[in-house]
């Protein structure tokens, strides 16, 4: 009896630890910035449950990923022209090693983005990369180069701000640029038909399908798959549309109109909608039905909301709610499946980085380091805020009840004292 006693209280010590999860790609195992794990540090600053802190060598807002004992990152070194893969170990911070992938042809980017903003994505046999002028690469968990795909020119005003996704064998990114010739403007204040979305075989690297938006303008979000019954879209969302795409040959099924340009907050899912914040021009919160056909503007939005929308961080859905944060700290709870507002509180600082949940809180990182957690829930209630005091703007990672910091120089393990 004393035994099963002992091991009941060692399986319940241990349970906060049980539900550990990778984090394989930019927020996180589903794109949604959704984590499963318990037992997560809700406290800490520059000298409380830092695990480890190391410097990153060049510059980059990509953010974390995690595989196993891994974490891997991308950077810009000699002033961005070194296109750069790190890895690092998850335990102590250690570069285990620091890989050239491409020598980059530096042009025009916004005073927020970088020259390694993609945030790489891995399988668990390879990392793979998107670099700043539209080039991709696979590189081995030991950091060889496996391939390399120069096919594609990619110029946006912005700069790229989108990340890469794998789907079964596929290694997808959407290219919403624009003109790179006299009239900067094309693609940018007006329309084309210039953006695209690649699939690669993600074992070669080379092109399984190539996707045309229509007329669109720039924008950076990092598409999402829906998965319904044995089939699966890519929804993917630019500047004046939302968009969804047949997975096995690229075909556009559907898209709906919503204007604005510059759109950087990915779309997340729920309800069998799709929530998404269109850009400069005409922000808007937009909720679209999924499953529509053709030209579905009409028939397939659910609900607006042109108040406190979000031009940089993504949302996050968690049932039924769904949670945003604007540039200046205004931060919202909604009904998802309506739109209504429950509540709206502002939080301290300014935000670039997308909030992440798990274990029945919310992180809001700010570009100060400071996150402030608070309940996921309809009433709004702050449990910490955590100062770092350094520039943050990459989104942070959740892996193996640590979680993972990218400030302007380094990378931080935030987790308590085993």
């Amino acid at each position: 009896m004393k035994k099963l006693s002992l091991l009941a209280a060692t399986v319940l010590c241990l349970a906060p630890n049980l539900i550990a999860e990778d984090w394989p790609r930019f927020r996180g195992p589903t794109g949604q910035g959704l984590s499963t794990e318990t037992g997560l540090p809700r406290s800490w600053n520059q000298n409380s449950n830092v695990v480890w802190k190391t410097k990153v060598p060049g510059a980059g807002w990509s953010s974390p990923i995690v595989w196993g004992d891994r974490v891997f990152v991308t950077a810009a070194a000699e002033d961005g022209v070194s296109f750069r893969v790190l890895c690092l170990e998850r335990a102590t911070g250690k570069v285990l090693w620091n890989q050239e992938a491409f020598r980059q042809t530096l042009t025009h980017k916004e005073g927020k983005n970088s020259y390694a903003t993609p945030t790489p994505v891995t399988d668990g046999q390879r990392v793979y990369v998107l670099s700043f002028n539209g080039k991709f690469a696979a590189l081995t968990l030991d950091g060889a180069l496996v391939w390399t795909n120069r096919d594609f020119t990619f110029y946006s005003q912005h700069g790229i701000g989108v990340s890469p996704i794998l789907h079964d064998d596929l290694l997808i990114a959407p290219f919403d640029g624009s003109n790179d010739g006299e009239d900067k403007g094309i693609g940018w204040h007006t329309p084309w038909d210039k953006a695209f979305i690649v699939a690669l075989d993600k074992r070669t690297g080379q092109l399984r399908w190539r996707a045309s938006r229509g007329a669109s303008r720039l924008a950076h979000p990092t598409p999402v798959v829906w998965r319904r019954g044995p089939g699966a879209q890519l929804i993917s969302n630019a500047g004046d549309v939302v968009q969804g795409f047949d997975l096995k040959t690229g075909e556009r099924l559907w898209s709906v109109h919503s204007q604005g340009e510059g759109v950087v907050p990915s779309p997340v899912l729920g309800e069998d909608m799709v929530f998404t914040a269109s850009g400069f021009g005409k922000p808007t919160i937009r909720a679209v039905r999924l499953g529509g056909k053709g030209d579905a503007t009409a028939t397939h939005i659910a609900w607006e909301l042109p108040k406190n929308v979000p031009m940089m961080s993504s949302f996050l859905y968690v049932k039924p709610w769904l949670f945003t944060v604007n540039d200046n700290g205004m931060a919202m709870c909604l009904k998802a499946d309506t739109g209504e507002i429950l509540w709206q509180q502002r939080l301290a600082g300014n935000y670039s980085a997308s909030p992440v949940y798990a274990d029945g809180q919310i992180y809001f990182l700010a570009e100060d380091g400071l996150t402030t957690i608070i309940e996921a829930k309809p009433e709004f209630k702050v449990v910490t805020k955590n100062p770092l005091n350094e520039k943050c703007q990459a989104s942070m990672a959740i892996s193996k009840g640590r979680l993972f910091i990218r400030t302007e120089e380094n990378l931080y393990c935030i987790g308590t004292p085993e």
